[in-house]
């Protein structure tokens, strides 16, 4: 069983870089929060290294909950996947989830402050596992799908958020928080329709907003989700570093440029390529301005 989870892993949810990303994502949030509410003496301790493991191991979680929920379709269509391959098996995960779910949530009523918004993350979680008891009427519709599922990435940042204010005693409900809360959120939310925006003669039996929609409407809605993030990055790097404003404005420009050139030319590249790449520089802009400050101060 290791052997055949060991491939999986190695495919689907590399575990030390999806490790590191769960750190990133929790780091990410945890510091912009506290310095702009002026925080920079930190206590750094067990319970950070929980909440980053939290984050990880809740993703990893719903990566396996989705080859569950989409195993038909992937066996028709991603047949050389290790679970519809054959080279993993579902109980060779179920076993793993058996394992993984319950250590993180005895973590958490053990050692973070923040339980309860624990158990209503892996409630979602749950929730989206299943179809929220809805699965033919949601798995038949992409847009049904992405507004049902997608506000995870919120839910998880509350988790973070909550852990933060409660151990710092900072005010629960402000602008900075309200922002903060969808920190990732939007990226998750372009990512996720960017990937499924095709040029006209290369959709297939699969599902697209480019299908359903046409490429343009579908590429018009990612960029405005792009402007919507960026003014929540604005918000939350405004009072930390300029340098980083005028780098995210020029980023922007950039992105909003090539979602224009794909509308133009839909087969001259993959827009979800493109969207990644933004996407990468953007969340390294958002670490590196937290670094900055705390080296050098604000700039």
């Amino acid at each position: 069983m290791l052997k055949r989870l060991n491939i999986y892993f190695k495919e689907m949810y590399p575990i030390l870089p999806r490790l590191g990303l769960g750190y990133l994502i929790a780091g990410e949030i945890y510091f912009i929060v506290l310095l702009n509410h002026g925080v920079t003496h930190f206590h750094l301790g067990i319970q950070e290294l929980i909440l980053g493991f939290t984050v990880f191991s809740f993703l990893c979680w719903l990566r396996i909950a989705d080859d569950f929920k989409d195993y038909e379709l992937d066996c028709r269509l991603f047949a050389h996947r290790p679970l519809p391959s054959g080279r993993v098996t579902k109980k060779d995960l179920k076993i793993f989830l058996c394992i993984l779910i319950p250590v993180t949530l005895a973590l958490n009523a053990i050692f973070m402050n923040n339980f309860l918004f624990c158990v209503i993350l892996y409630t979602y979680g749950s929730l989206m596992a299943i179809w929220f008891f809805q699965k033919y009427k949601i798995q038949k519709s992409l847009p049904l799908a992405l507004v049902t599922h997608n506000p995870v990435q919120f839910i998880m940042n509350i988790y973070i958020i909550s852990f933060t204010v409660i151990k710092y005693d900072i005010k629960a409900v402000d602008l900075i928080n309200v922002f903060a809360c969808f920190t990732l959120y939007f990226p998750a939310l372009y990512w996720e329709v960017s990937r499924k925006i095709r040029a006209p003669q290369d959709e297939t039996e699969y599902v697209t907003y480019s299908k359903l929609f046409g490429y343009k409407k579908a590429t018009n809605f990612a960029m405005f989700v792009v402007l919507l993030d960026i003014m929540t990055n604005f918000v939350l790097v405004w009072n930390l570093n300029k340098i980083s404003v005028a780098v995210l404005a020029c980023l922007v420009g950039w992105m909003c440029w090539t979602f224009q050139r794909f509308k133009q030319d839909p087969t001259r590249f993959k827009l979800v390529t493109k969207v990644e790449h933004y996407t990468y520089i953007q969340e390294l802009t958002m670490i590196a301005t937290v670094v900055i400050y705390l080296l050098v101060g604000k700039i």
